[in-house]
């Protein structure tokens, strides 16, 4: 299948990779995400990239959180997610 728009990704074009995220307290989410993808809902306990701080949020399977997520602490978080790279 031939590809119409190679080498086109930017933080507003779609995922080009999706990967589990596996929660841990001090590990980086690597490579950066554009977001995450809930499988599972429950409570995320993270912190985005410009944020000095963790938030827990809670979320719904399905759900795409458009924020750049620098950290999902294991301590906090009852959900299961991807990563949208």
């Amino acid at each position: 299948m031939a590809d119409t728009f190679p080498g086109l990704d930017t933080l507003n074009s779609p995922a080009q990779k999706l990967t589990a995220i596996v929660p841990h307290d001090v590990n980086e989410i690597d490579p950066l995400p554009k977001g995450i993808r809930c499988d599972v809902g429950g409570t995320v306990a993270l912190r985005a990239v410009g944020s000095a701080a963790d938030v827990s949020i809670t979320m719904i399977a399905g759900e795409v959180l458009r924020v750049r997520v620098k950290f999902v602490r294991a301590t906090g978080t009852t959900a299961t997610l991807h990563a949208l790279a």
